[in-house]
Order: C-alpha cells, then structure tokens, then sequence
C-alpha cells in the first residue's frame, strides 16, 4: 500500500517526494560502522593478537598502546579512521590477548617489543606507517623509529614521553628499583598492577567521570590478575629505565627526519605529566600541540575533541603521502 500510494503522489505532485521517501533513499551502507578485524600472527614464536580494518591499500596507521591495557584502548578511534586508513593496533605480549609466556623464559623489554612489532609489520606487508604511540606505545614506537626511520610517516603523540622532563614524582619509587634492582625495591611496586591504581589511571584528572566506562578497568585487572602476570609487569617496570638513555636517539630522529608530529596530551597525567610534552617542540618546532583538560587516558573521554586533530592531522599531513 505504501509504495502504491507513493506512485499516485508521483504521478500527480511532479518530483517532489514525501520526507518517509527520501528518508528510504539514504543508502544504509552510508551509516554503517567500519568493520573491525581480530586477529593473530606468530612472531618469533609467540602468538601477536592485532585488531586491523580499513582499505588494505589505505596509508597505514598504527597505534601503539599503554600500561596497563591493550589495543582494546583504541575501540573507539579505530572505525573514525577505517574509511580512509589501514589502522592495525597491536597487543604487545603479555597484554591483551597475545601470548604471556612465563617471564622466565621470554624476555619482557622494549627493544623486544619492537622487534616483535616490527616483525609483525613485515608480516602484513606495512612498509611505511603513521604511528600514535601512548605510554609504552611511546618507546616501542621510537625504537621501531631507529630501525627504520624512513617508513615513518608522522607521528601521533599522546601522553608518551621522550624527555627527562616527563620523568616526575610518580617515577621516583621506579627509579628507586632501577638503582639497586632489589627485590625489596621491586615488591615495592606492587600496587601499580592493583584494582586502585588501574581506576585511577582511568579517572585521575577527568572532569566528568561519568563518561569513563567501569568496563576499562576491569578488563584491564581481569588481565593484570593473570597467574605470572604480575612479574611481567614488573620486568617491564624495571626494562623502562633502558629507554631514558636512547632519548637522545629519539630526539635526533626528531631533528633530522622531522616527522609531520600531532602531540595531543592530557594535561592532568600524574604519570606522564604536561611537563613532557613541551620540550617535543625543541625538536619539532612545527608541531601541533594541544593540551586537553583531561587525564592518562584522552581517548575515553575526548574522544570527539581527538578525533577531528587526529582525522585533519592524518587527512593533511600523511594521505598525501
């Protein structure tokens, strides 16, 4: 009945149709959300999960996650990006759902983790890729930078640190551990893989906390919680302090390839805090930096103030490439 009396309306009223008709012509494929893939590769051994979508052709975007969670942190930003961009998101081992070998016989360091990045990479045929690195993200990423600093085709900067400015009070008791290396000093960083401290990555320096999902924490300690995974994080704790002497690596791949850079950085990050973002522009003086009112983790609850810098960052500065 309805298309019958759609015709009539045509036949007399000319070209002019109804609002439920050209609400009908909207092509629904037009509203549909990017197709996220989940899947694994064997890298050296160990079992990579990676979450993938986008045109397999698309310039390669790769984001590379924090502690304590996984590429589950970038579920949202992903399918902003999967029109025009090939986005692969890795879970380094022991976080996620890759493999979490015991600590005793896998070595839990970054330079691994970018190796087995790296491999991974090769193994999807990415040969030049954007990178957005956070926390972790930021040394794996850079160590991957100084292997191969011609695929890097701009960065994405978001609370990952570079600098000894951004090196703060909340790492004294690492620094600490990074000193004598004792086991009284490592058991005093326990607390950093415990319910409290994972809430507060999340919530600390948010204004509205209601707009953080309780589900991040708990998939993130349901993780940490994992017979083992306690001196996985703690290795890591202690292989962190391999990182600060390569910062003047860093910073000289900065200088001297000059990467197209978005620094968008949460500024009320006890972990790493505003003081490590700044000093980016002494060697990437044409920089976007922007300071947003919010904590560790930007992307849960700037969402849509990120994804316009990030998509206009991406669209000028690396398509193009």
């Amino acid at each position: 009945m309805k298309h019958l009396l759609l015709a009539l309306m045509l036949a007399t009223a000319g070209t002019v149709l109804p609002s439920y008709a050209k609400a009908e012509q909207t092509p629904v494929a037009a509203q549909a959300p990017a197709t996220v893939h989940y899947r694994s590769a064997m890298v050296d051994g160990v079992k990579v999960f990676y979450r993938e979508a986008g045109p397999a052709d698309g310039p390669v975007v790769l984001l590379l996650h924090g502690f304590p969670t996984s590429s589950h942190m970038f579920r949202n930003l992903i399918p902003t990006l999967a029109d025009r961009y090939r986005v692969i998101a890795p879970d380094y081992p022991g976080f996620g759902q890759s493999d979490a070998p015991d600590h005793t016989k896998f070595a839990y360091t970054f330079g691994h983790y970018a190796d087995l990045v790296d491999g991974l990479l090769g193994q999807l045929g990415a040969k030049s890729y954007a990178m957005y690195v956070m926390d972790y993200g930021a040394p794996v990423g850079y160590r991957l930078a100084l292997k191969h600093p011609e695929r890097v085709t701009g960065l994405i900067v978001q609370n990952g640190n570079a600098y000894d400015e951004g090196l703060r009070e909340f790492w004294n008791p690492i620094k600490t551990y990074w000193a004598d290396g004792s086991a009284k000093s490592r058991e005093a960083l326990s607390g950093l893989v415990t319910l409290p401290t994972t809430i507060f990555q999340y919530t600390d320096g948010v204004r509205d906390v209601s707009r953080i999902s309780p589900d991040n924490w708990v998939h993130d300690q349901a993780l940490l919680d994992r017979p083992g995974n306690k001196d996985i994080q703690l290795d890591l704790f202690y292989d962190y302090r391999t990182n600060v002497p390569l910062y003047p690596q860093f910073q000289a791949f900065f200088r001297e390839r000059k990467p197209p850079t978005l620094i968008a950085w949460g500024k009320n990050d006890k972990i790493f805090p505003e003081e490590g973002a700044h000093p980016y522009l002494r060697d990437l003086p044409n920089a976007e930096l922007h300071i947003l009112d919010t904590g560790h983790f930007a992307l849960e609850d700037k969402l849509e103030e990120m994804v316009p810098l990030i998509r206009g960052f991406l669209d000028k500065q690396v398509a193009k490439r």
